[in-house]
């Protein structure tokens, strides 16, 4: 299984019946009609609309995975704050009229749709589970395990589960490798409520930092084999920040950090008493380039702002590092993927590897897919890692 595998959390997606119109009959199809309804519905397949719902905007990548993956749309659409925040849902009908403009306004495709979730209400954990043999008592028995392994009351939690690898050992015995995720299902039943309201059909659930190591992450190279590192991706969104960590297979560690882009923002109103649109300004011109030295007073008092803010974020890191390398069979620390708005600002990048003492660089988000012509990417492109890996089908 590749590290870019999702979890769907597919139990979570119930599709309601479609009801039928007193009156009518449904009629077999004749075998050209059926032939023609396969086809259609392996395009469908073929076709993945990742949608990303942050706390500023809607974001969403429409991907072919026909053979190698193919980027054929991605469009985004700021979102009135207070709808959404801190990866919750705080009003599902604004949401799902939000959801509803957005797909008509860039003609999505209501199918196939697969939704990104990222919150501290989800846990991730991966362990061994020797000598069952029976799918069902596997089942079973990964459910207990769960009581033990993630801080979610069973009775509150939507699990599921891939097994990554199996082996069997000289006693005949199977041991078998199982990656579990489990998030609350309030949290979740509110964003695919808003879905069903604006009547988008999902194809299923995704975390985000899964999504994320899709986009980005390139498969391990001899010399990461060599030393054993890990793979390390982070993206900065408006208010909180996503970590994925995995050993080139499966994604061991994730956190999802209260720190977002908006920080900066907040920091540069409160230094020079400016109001939020002005600060968002400033932000967008500062550079935390050591090599530019004709600053006035203005412009370092914003540089000192933001730098201040740049190391909370480096201490958070630092910190969930170092809880990783904690772990029993933690690898290296690799170079950090990074991705999101905030890599736009100039000097972003080196800094936050200064005041981490580890390499940082920034992510691609187009590392596994071709684009096609009529894709206009822009400026944008790193706040949309997480969108695109959600489009790809691994």
């Amino acid at each position: 299984m590749d590290l870019k595998k999702e979890i769907k959390l597919s139990d979570l997606v119930r599709r309601p019946a479609r009801a039928k119109t007193p009156g009518t009959r449904t009629f077999p199809q004749t075998e050209t009609q059926s032939k023609r309804t396969r086809r259609l519905s392996r395009k469908r397949k073929q076709e993945v609309i990742g949608l990303k719902i942050g706390a500023s905007q809607l974001a969403a990548s429409r991907v072919s995975n026909n053979g190698s993956p193919t980027l054929l749309q991605l469009v985004r659409e700021p979102l009135d704050r207070g709808i959404v925040s801190g990866g919750e849902v705080r009003d599902i009908p604004a949401l799902a009229s939000a959801l509803d403009a957005f797909f008509t306004k860039y003609s999505l495709p209501r199918r196939n749709v697969r939704l990104g979730v990222a919150t501290n209400r989800i846990g991730v954990r991966a362990f061994e589970m020797a000598g069952v043999d029976d799918d069902r008592q596997l089942s079973n028995a990964v459910r207990f395990r769960a009581q033990e392994a993630v801080s979610i009351p069973t009775d509150e939690a939507i699990l599921d589960y891939h097994v990554v690898s199996e082996t069997v050992d000289e006693s005949g015995t199977v041991n078998r490798r199982i990656l579990l995720a489990a998030a609350y299902r309030e949290s979740i039943d509110r964003y695919t409520e808003a879905c069903r309201r604006a009547e988008i059909a999902l194809v299923g659930i995704d975390l985000e930092a899964f999504a994320l190591l899709r986009a980005v992450a390139p498969p391990p190279s001899e010399a990461d084999r060599a030393r054993a590192a890990a793979t390390i991706a982070v993206t900065i969104g408006h208010d909180r920040t996503t970590l994925a960590i995995s050993d080139g297979v499966v994604c061991e560690f994730t956190r999802v950090l209260e720190w977002g882009g908006s920080a900066l923002t907040r920091a540069i109103g409160r230094e020079l008493h400016v109001d939020t649109e002005e600060a968002e300004e400033l932000k967008r011109a500062i550079t935390l380039d050591p090599d530019v030295t004709d600053d006035d007073d203005r412009t370092r008092l914003v540089r000192g702002a933001v730098q201040r803010e740049v190391q909370t974020l480096a201490r958070e890191l630092v910190s969930s590092l170092q809880f990783y390398q904690s772990q029993p069979e933690s690898l290296a620390i690799g170079d950090v993927l990074i991705a999101g708005g905030a890599t736009q600002m100039r000097g972003f990048i080196e800094e936050l590897a200064r005041v981490t003492r580890v390499r940082v660089r920034r992510a691609d988000p187009l590392a596994r897919v071709a684009v096609a012509d009529d894709v206009e990417a822009g400026d944008d492109l790193p706040s949309f890692a997480v969108a695109i890996g959600l489009g790809v089908d691994d």
